[in-house]
């Protein structure tokens, strides 16, 4: 077999293995779009399950109170109607009689549930009421126009849901014939009042309202829902309410209700806009033609119940997935180590062919082509090995020198930090020997970062930039330099800083780049008696400027062509690595290091990126 033929079977089989693997994701996303919606469906089918079958045990719970609210006052009109004092007042006009009447209906109603009873005579006129005191008194009022004397009078008892013509506060009406059918003498009322049982409702944070016949909210939790619709009322219907002044002026709107699948969901749209999701559920009130609804919130319910569900159908997936991915990549590992055998033993035979033709002609000059192998490998082995190690020491004497040359100030400050702690622990002064610990604790913290900034310059690391504030950066260096420095600080001029100026590095870092700068600059001053260091920080829209200019002999032409390499100094002593470190620290910020130098001295100036407030 040639090698063309074994370049195109494992091209075939590389194009059989992509297409095996596209297929099996593009049938992974379809599952997975599959099994997200089928998830989500059976999610909110269970959840709304759920929340109905809560939402009626409920709803039942409400419509048993609403019967036992209900089932109280009723056996009152029938005991009245029957009441000698009733049909005294009824069929003698004197008004002992019906004062006497009043005084004891007031007495009942004090003694019940009802909001107020009354007598009415054959004509519809209120003849005694137990509010005969109050200013909005029953008593002398036409009740001819409302249905529940009308039925009363034909049919022996009525109730009727409606708005108060004369309190203006609906309510149950419940009323009972006095006398028989054939000589009725009047009807008696008592009035029932819901106040306290939408109250309990509206406690339950969930809407409850009960509806009549015609879909009118007759007793709701939610007081401007009352006299609602929750269907649009057909126009006769409307009509006749209005005549009947069943519900006052009330406008008879519908409730900002929006169907949704099924007849039991339905949207309700909120006054500042948005709407909110609701389950339905609806129970007739028995004994009376109403029907008792109750919403119950779905969006949080439902939504917790399909990521659930959801989830749960991803990590099943997932489980399959990875165990059909495994068994896929052994089915082709399979496939792959059977054809490179295949393309093995086809090679092997075509290369034994072939050097057994010419075995005996070409031995010679294998064996001496494999010595001369043999003997440059291991030549170059050896060769590698010294540049290798040639190298590993030149960088490490780079990282022992920076190291020597930046932490030499922090170590000196360290010292000076120690004797004064020494002195105040032998006056017996622990205050200040403590905030001296502090400072040293806080100096080898940046002998640390010192370390990690020298080793840096070898992998080409970065701190992470954060705020920094131009004053704390200054005065943290002038800290550090002053144990050097004693006594000759006063040569470094600090001009005004803006307030409140802050730019793009690291703290620690920039006190590193502005204690070399300083440093230098009193050193170069420190032989002239009128040695001045000036620093200066200016501010030009997005950028920091910061100089630093001595008046001393400032820097040959030689040193400042090679002034950020390493090892380059004027100093006798100096290692030439502090501004090098200095430069790749303003680089590290997107910032500059320049710098000018003539017979009148020196200046560096730092360009840094400036922080918008």
């Amino acid at each position: 077999m040639d090698v063309f033929s074994a370049n195109h079977r494992s091209a075939d089989l590389s194009r059989s293995t992509r297409r095996q693997w596209f297929a099996f994701a593009a049938l992974l996303l379809v599952l997975s779009l599959g099994a997200l919606y089928a998830a989500g469906l059976y999610g909110r089918a269970t959840a709304l399950s759920s929340l109905e079958e809560q939402g009626r045990t409920e709803a039942n719970l409400k419509v048993a109170l609403l019967r036992a609210v209900l089932e109280r006052p009723r056996a009152l009109p029938f005991l009245l109607s029957r009441d000698r004092d009733v049909t005294d007042a009824l069929t003698n006009t004197a008004a002992s009689k019906r004062e006497f009447l009043d005084r004891k209906l007031e007495e009942l109603v004090t003694g019940t549930s009802a909001a107020v009873i009354y007598v009415i005579d054959t004509k519809g006129v209120a003849v005694s009421a137990s509010n005969w005191r109050e200013p909005t008194s029953f008593v002398g009022n036409d009740y001819s126009f409302r249905a529940y004397f009308s039925r009363a009078m034909k049919d022996g008892t009525a109730e009727h849901f409606a708005l108060g013509s004369v309190s203006k506060r609906p309510g149950l009406y419940i009323s009972h014939r006095i006398g028989p059918a054939a000589a009725p003498l009047g009807v008696v009322v008592v009035k029932m009042e819901f106040d306290q049982l939408e109250k309990d409702w509206h406690e339950t944070q969930r809407p409850s309202y009960v509806v009549d016949a015609n879909h009118v909210v007759l007793i709701s939790s939610l007081p401007s829902w009352r006299f609602m619709t929750t269907e649009p009322l057909p126009a006769d219907s409307l009509a006749a309410i209005r005549e009947s002044l069943q519900f006052g002026e009330a406008p008879l709107a519908p409730l900002p209700f929006e169907k949704q699948a099924g007849d039991n969901l339905l949207r309700v749209l909120l006054p500042g806009g948005g709407a909110q999701s609701y389950l339905r559920i609806a129970a007739p009130v028995s004994t009376t033609p109403w029907q008792f609804e109750y919403l119950v919130p779905t969006g949080e319910t439902v939504a917790a119940a399909v990521r659930e569900i959801r989830l749960l159908a991803l990590l099943l997936l997932g489980a399959i997935s990875l165990v059909a991915a495994f068994w896929l990549r052994r089915r082709q590992r399979a496939f792959a180590n059977m054809a490179h055998e295949q393309t093995a033993r086809e090679e092997l035979e075509r290369r034994v062919a072939e050097r057994t033709q010419d075995l005996s002609l070409a031995r010679d000059r294998l064996q001496a082509e494999i010595a001369d192998h043999r003997e440059t490998e291991t030549k170059l082995q050896f060769v590698q090995q010294d540049l290798v190690q040639a190298n590993r020491l030149a960088i490490l004497g780079q990282v022992a020198a920076g190291v020597a040359h930046e932490i030499n100030q922090p170590l000196a400050t360290i010292r000076a930090y120690a004797d004064n702690a020494k002195v105040f622990l032998g006056r017996s002064k622990p205050e200040p020997a403590l905030e001296n610990l502090d400072h040293i604790a806080g100096l080898t913290d940046r002998i640390a970062t010192i370390t990690e900034d020298l080793k840096a310059l070898a992998r080409k690391g970065r701190t992470a930039e954060e705020p920094v504030a131009v004053r704390e950066v200054i005065d943290g260096a002038v800290l550090l330099l002053r144990s050097r420095f004693t006594g000759r600080l006063e040569r470094l001029v600090i001009a005004p800083l803006p307030a409140d100026l802050r730019v793009r590095g690291n703290r620690l870092r920039l006190e590193q780049v502005l204690i070399n700068l300083f440093q230098n600059a009193l050193e170069a001053v420190e032989l002239r008696a009128d040695g001045r260091v000036d620093v200066i920080v200016e501010v030009q829209e997005r950028i920091v400027s910061i100089t630093v200019s001595d008046n001393g002999p400032g820097l040959s032409d030689a040193i400042l062509t090679q002034l950020f390499e390493p090892f380059n100094t004027s100093k006798e002593k100096g290692l030439g690595l502090g501004l090098v470190i200095a430069k790749d620290i303003v680089s590290d910020y997107g910032g500059q290091l320049e710098v000018e130098s003539d017979s009148g001295g020196a200046s560096f100036r730092i360009h840094l990126r400036k922080v918008d407030e």
